[in-house]
């Protein structure tokens, strides 16, 4: 064996012990249902499995329809008793003081979130730091926002509107991000006067358990808030199913999305849907090309490539496209490929063996398709992981199933325009409209690309910056409604018209 092998062996035996030592320090995963940490009703569990070792990490409880049930009646009792009696600003000191303890907390939790998902912790980090903004920004927005509008008809009435909470909230989130995206909908939610039960993707746990024990701490009354971990098959098809759910809000893949609004619709509830994507990223020939370079690289590498909203599509003007694509091919052999848990560390392994596979058989695809695959390196002390290395796919067209599917990994399809015409077409092309980009220094041309994009969201000359007051949401088979902002209340809420007689109006006298 080599000086070299040795090393690399030890190297990788290190990683993997860190790995495996913070794992033996967490404890197995309960439900959380009424203010209690639980069993499921029937004492079954599922393993959580390291996407760094894919070695077990350790077992949470997996619910089932008659947990989701007991979860739902402790929702709704809270919501019929002392949270919906909470005054509103009563209701959102609890939610300051949830932001406040993620804050508090948010070394750990990014930690938690690295181990459990494979994102690298630098941004993992960020994440929480956000996720905690989630909550005051929701206070603040529903005190300076969620008011009502009034009608006046002369001196005969008053109409006025108000909001009010609609009741049992069910969130079902995804495995990617997923601490922060789960304040997306847990904050509006909660601040809105809803009570929630919350079903979280079954590959990452460790991170809605937290939130768990964050909210407890909190002090919420009991029922307000729960959690029921579990597959989507049996807990999230038990929730969409449940006839005292009244909402449902669901962030993953867009045929799932159909199935749940199929399985829920003899309820009439209502949905939030943001699904799958497929987003283009436009550079012309007068784009900054080195600021467009820095973003096409982070919005397709960040998070593993594993974000709803990545430019996994690049359409380069052809008088830049060769240009572009040997400095972007010198980024992605530059990215630093590690362990999620050191700070250097751009991108980690995907999330789980499956999904790997999944994104494998892409790039197999991709090959069988005529594409030519370039790919960064992945360190010999990685081999236990679900690493994919960042990849660009050159000689792409529209046509191929690289760029119609959402592959959800680090990989981009790189194409070439000629017109502004043609790009628009192209970038229009697919089932998907979550998100879009365009690079130009034409303003005139940025805005008419953009309006021209079907998509629920543009950036022009911008990565993708969230501003929270803003509507998110996709168009085409990405989703079906916005949240966000005061956007949220159109979900969370029922608006309720008012009219109070002020005068005496007509009254048709029937059979007087």
């Amino acid at each position: 064996m080599s000086v070299k092998h040795e090393e690399l062996v030890s190297k990788h035996e290190e990683l993997v012990s860190k790995h495996e030592e913070l794992a033996s320090k967490l404890e197995d995963i309960k439900l959380y249902i009424n203010g209690e940490f639980v069993d499921a009703e029937d004492k079954g569990t599922f393993d959580n499995i390291s996407p760094f070792t894919n070695e077990k990490i350790n077992s949470i409880a997996s619910g089932q329809a008659a947990d989701i049930d007991k979860a739902v009646q402790s929702a709704k009792k809270a919501f019929k008793g002392e949270w919906g009696n909470l005054k509103q600003a009563e209701r959102l000191e609890y939610v300051y003081k949830i932001g406040d303890l993620i804050e508090q907390h948010t070394d750990e939790i990014a930690l938690l979130e690295s181990l459990d998902t494979g994102l690298p912790i630098a941004q993992t980090r960020k994440q929480v730091s956000r996720s905690a903004n989630n909550f005051r920004f929701y206070a603040d927005t529903v005190k300076s926002q969620m008011y009502g509008e009034v009608y006046q008809v002369d001196d005969e009435f008053i109409n006025y509107t108000v909001h009010s909470a609609v009741g049992v909230a069910g969130l079902i989130t995804p495995w990617n991000a997923p601490f922060m995206l789960e304040t997306w909908k847990i904050a509006p939610a909660l601040a809105t006067g809803n009570t929630v039960i919350l079903k979280p993707a079954e590959w990452s746990p460790l991170t809605a358990n937290r939130m768990a024990e964050i909210i407890d701490q909190a002090g919420l009354p009991d029922g307000v808030f729960n959690i029921v971990h579990g597959f989507g098959e049996t807990a999230g098809d038990a929730l969409v199913k449940h006839p005292d759910v009244q909402l449902i809000s669901f962030t993953g893949e867009t045929t799932t999305g159909s199935t749940i609004m199929k399985n829920g619709a003899d309820a009439l509830k209502r949905f939030s849907m943001e699904l799958g994507g497929k987003s283009p990223i436009i550079v012309f020939e007068d784009a900054d090309l080195d600021r467009a370079l820095d973003a096409a690289t982070w919005g397709i590498f960040s998070f593993n490539g594993e974000r709803c909203t990545a430019n996994s599509r690049l359409y380069l003007h052809e008088s830049i496209a060769n240009e572009f694509i040997e400095k972007l091919k010198e980024r992605v052999w530059n990215i630093k490929v590690g362990d999620p848990l050191e700070d250097d560390t751009q991108v980690g392994p995907l999330i789980k063996t499956e999904h790997y596979n999944n994104v494998k058989n892409y790039l197999k695809i991709a090959e069988e398709e005529g594409c030519e695959i370039i790919s960064g390196d992945i360190p010999t002390e990685l081999s236990r992981g679900n690493y994919v290395a960042p990849t660009i796919l050159l000689n792409a067209s529209n046509e191929m199933r690289v760029v119609q599917e959402e592959i959800f990994g680090p990989v981009i399809a790189v194409m070439t325009f000629k017109e502004e015409a043609e790009v628009i077409e192209k970038a229009n092309d697919v089932r998907y409209g979550l998100a879009g980009y365009v690079w130009t220094n034409d303003i005139k041309r940025g805005h008419r690309v953009a309006h021209a994009i079907e998509s629920g969201m543009l950036w022009v000359n911008s990565q993708n910056v969230r501003d929270l007051r803003t509507p998110f949401g996709g168009s085409k088979d990405s989703g079906i409604g916005r949240e966000g902002g005061h956007y949220a209340f159109e979900f969370y809420t029922e608006q309720k018209i008012i009219h109070v007689a002020i005068g005496d109006h007509h009254i048709p006298q029937f059979g007087k």
